[in-house]
């Protein structure tokens, strides 16, 4: 799944990567946590797995955040992604960039 998202938000041409890896931050870049997995089991065996992901929108440009979050959204929609609302402001280690932080699932068949 991790590559399938990093796919999807490399088609945007901003850099991609995981959350808490970038040294100085590029004007404008993505990155994403997947925060939990769990499996539902059937017969004692894991039949798929739901995987979920933040997603971060970081930039020096505020109205940037707004318009590639919400490109976002269709994008992921169209995938077949299941995003949780409209996202919601994210905290940005550096004075110079605003975040928006979007919540996304997708179901695995194991």
């Amino acid at each position: 799944m991790r590559e399938e998202l990093e796919k999807i938000l490399e088609a945007t041409g901003y850099p991609v990567a995981l959350q808490g890896t970038i040294g100085d931050y590029p004007e404008s870049f993505w990155t994403y946590w997947n925060f939990d997995t769990p499996e539902t089991f059937y017969d004692n065996t894991a039949a798929d797995a739901v995987w979920g992901f933040w997603i971060f929108f970081f930039s020096e440009d505020p109205a940037l955040v707004e318009s590639e979050t919400d490109a976002a959204i269709t994008r992921l929609r169209a995938a077949g992604w299941v995003v949780d609302g409209r996202g919601e402001d994210a905290l940005s280690d550096e004075p110079t960039h605003t975040g928006r932080r979007l919540t996304v699932y997708k179901r695995e068949q194991l």
